[in-house]
C-alpha cells in the first residue's frame, strides 16, 4: 500500500484509536495534526473531510475515521 499518512487532532477518541492499531500492528505512518498545523485543514475540506481521522494510502485511497476492516488490511 506504500506510505500512510494519518490526519489527526487533540482529544479525538477515534484518532488515538487509529494511531494505536497502526502501531500496535507495525504500520509505519507519518501523522499530521491539524490543531498543530492548520495549514492542512483546508486541504481536507476540500477533498470533502469533515472530520478526523482521515487516513491517506500510498496508492491513493482515503478515508475518514477509525475502520480496523480497512486498516487490518495494512498489516498484512
Amino acid at each position: 500500500m506504500g506510505k500512510v499518512t494519518l490526519f489527526s487532532k487533540n482529544n479525538c477518541m477515534q484518532c488515538k484509536m487509529t494511531k494505536r492499531f497502526l502501531a500496535e500492528h507495525n504500520v509505519e505512518f507519518i501523522e499530521h495534526n491539524i490543531d498543530e498545523q492548520p495549514e492542512f485543514i483546508d486541504s481536507l475540506k476540500a477533498e470533502g473531510f469533515q472530520a478526523t481521522p482521515v487516513i491517506k494510502l500510498g496508492n491513493g485511497d482515503s478515508f475518514t475515521g477509525f475502520r480496523p476492516d480497512v486498516l487490518s488490511q495494512l498489516a498484512i
